[in-house]
């Protein structure tokens, strides 16, 4: 199978989300799209994220009974912070029968070089890049390991609805109905 892996901290997961893992399971050549829940990402401050299970509970609850799609936990168990090369290692080595694609934004993509073994990345995987906003094609866009997918454009973002939450806006309507009600019942972000 190829899988795709969608890495974030889903804090929380959101319709954005959902939309971009849908697009990228029914209209590429993806098997399924694997949410790798993040426990920390190196360019993130840990103090704003829920605790990792909260994080895969949500996304396991956006996904619901939909086969192509898959929670992870596996970078819960690898050394902190989290990086995609280590991440990949441990997958090529616990599932070799799977062929991996990373799924990222096109902002993700400019700061692509930044990334832990960049290079060694590359020629492992190949990344499928979905557009975000007022983002131009970068060095990256052409490599022949990145397919830039037509995917629909999302501008909703995990910040904005934990921002809309503490100050008291309804933003239920911004991400499946049974993640709203977790977070609601657990008084998450207020």
């Amino acid at each position: 199978m190829k899988i795709g892996l969608y890495f974030g901290s889903f804090n929380p997961v959101h319709n954005g989300h959902m939309v971009i893992a849908g697009y990228m399971a029914e209209y590429t050549d993806l098997d399924q799209v694997w949410f790798v829940v993040s426990p920390h990402n190196p360019h993130k401050l840990k103090q704003t994220l829920l605790q990792d299970h909260h994080r895969l509970a949500m996304v396991k609850i956006a996904i619901g009974d939909f086969r192509k799609m898959k929670a992870s936990d596996i970078e819960f168990k690898l050394p902190k912070p989290s990086y995609t090369i280590h991440t990949l290692a441990y997958l090529f080595e616990k599932y070799p029968e799977h062929t991996y694609a990373l799924i990222l934004g096109s902002d993700n993509l400019e700061t692509f070089t930044k990334w832990k073994n960049y290079e060694q990345i590359l020629e492992q995987v190949e990344l499928y890049v979905y557009p975000r906003k007022n983002m131009a094609p970068c060095e990256l866009s052409s490599h022949p390991k990145v397919k830039m997918v037509d995917a629909p454009l999302m501008e909703l973002s995990s910040s904005f609805i934990r921002e809309a939450i503490r100050t008291k806006k309804d933003v239920r309507y911004m991400m499946p109905e049974k993640v709203w009600e977790y977070i609601d019942e657990m008084n998450f972000y207020k």
